[in-house]
């Protein structure tokens, strides 16, 4: 298998921009739709040293139009509960991400459709053939990453000894689907995408600033609109922070693969693996697990994340407070972070 040191890719997607990582190739990868990936690579970055007995691994997933930087930054480093002192760390970016196999690395529309446990059967594989991995101390990640983890809980119990699925539903409500048809809706209705041979994302704009201003709408919770929370950013207006903000994340992002990992999003259900039965897909988790969710999450809401938690043996609800809503993720309130470093020290001490 080859293992290759990124420095750029072209474009957005680019080790300057996202921090340095590494490619591991998996070979094929056989999709649970019937599709086929013929080399797929997944990035990766690593913090912290494994101990001779391999028993110190982290594996952190990625979120929706989120790739490793971004957790490695806010989430990862000397006085958080993931401290590389102490652990050694995996952050794998997901398939569609831009960063692992990509529509944008030339298969464009006629990328397959992948699910999350496509993501989580490739990672398993990585971990053992890169490092022999073959015990996780801890599994977590936010929103889709947070689908990953439920999934990894499920797919590999005897693998997984903690799990944190943050922000996430183990199956997406039937809201969240729907809410997903209308972000991907964004991008396929403007008339530049062309049926996904749009060329380039500056050839996108429009579709893209669309599909943004309608992460914002439930991405923020209602409370952070009328508290006008977005004046702690510096900026005079909601429009403002939109233009200034939400619109510039997004604009450089390829389209096709935020539709991949959209599809990935709303079709997220680890009942599939028990013929559809979430509660007995659940019911097989041996991890330690502490869910939680945030108190102002309109993407996945607090019932729904709670409904899920009973179903799963010996778990926590733990209760994430924050105006921003689900992009709190995004890690810009510091006491925000500090919950999640303070649930996670509890969880890894347990």
């Amino acid at each position: 298998m080859s293992e290759t040191t990124m420095q750029a890719d072209g474009g957005y997607y680019t080790a300057e921009n996202h921090g340095p990582f590494e490619r591991h190739g998996l070979g094929a990868l056989e999709l649970e739709e019937g599709g086929v990936i013929p080399d797929c690579q997944l990035a990766y970055t690593t913090f912290g040293e494994l101990s001779p007995a391999k028993d110190n691994a982290i594996l952190m997933l990625t979120w929706y139009s989120g790739t490793h930087g971004i957790l490695a930054q806010t989430y990862i480093g000397e006085g958080h509960a993931l401290d590389p002192s102490r652990y050694f760390i995996v952050v794998v970016d997901q398939i569609g991400s831009g960063l692992s196999t990509s529509p944008h690395h030339g298969a464009g529309p006629a990328f397959p459709r992948v699910r999350i446990g496509d993501d989580v059967r490739a990672q398993q594989r990585f971990l053992r053939e890169r490092f022999g991995i073959e015990e996780l101390q801890l599994v977590l990640g936010g929103s889709m990453g947070g689908q990953q983890t439920y999934e990894w809980a499920v797919r590999f119990p005897d693998q997984v000894r903690r799990a944190a699925p943050l922000a996430a539903t183990a199956r997406v409500p039937d809201m969240n689907a729907i809410y997903v048809d209308a972000l991907c809706d964004a991008l396929t209705a403007d008339p530049a995408f062309a049926g996904g041979d749009y060329g380039s994302s500056e050839a996108m704009a429009a579709g893209l600033a669309r599909h943004a201003r309608l992460i914002a709408i439930l991405g923020y919770s209602t409370e952070f609109w009328a508290q006008e929370c977005w004046r702690a950013l510096e900026f005079e207006s909601a429009g403002a922070f939109l233009e200034g903000f939400v619109i510039p994340y997004f604009a450089p992002m390829d389209p096709n693969d935020l539709l991949c990992q959209a599809w990935k999003w709303q079709h997220a259900d680890v009942g599939r693996s028990a013929g559809g039965d979430l509660a007995a897909a659940l019911g097989r988790i041996r991890a330690k697990t502490f869910v939680m969710p945030i108190d102002e999450d309109l993407f996945f809401p607090l019932e729904d994340c709670r409904r899920e938690q009973a179903m799963v043996p010996g778990s926590e609800l733990r209760v994430l407070n924050s105006i921003s809503g689900h992009l709190a993720l995004f890690g810009l309130e510091p006491e925000f972070v500090a919950q999640i470093d303070r649930n996670l020290g509890e969880l890894l001490a347990s």
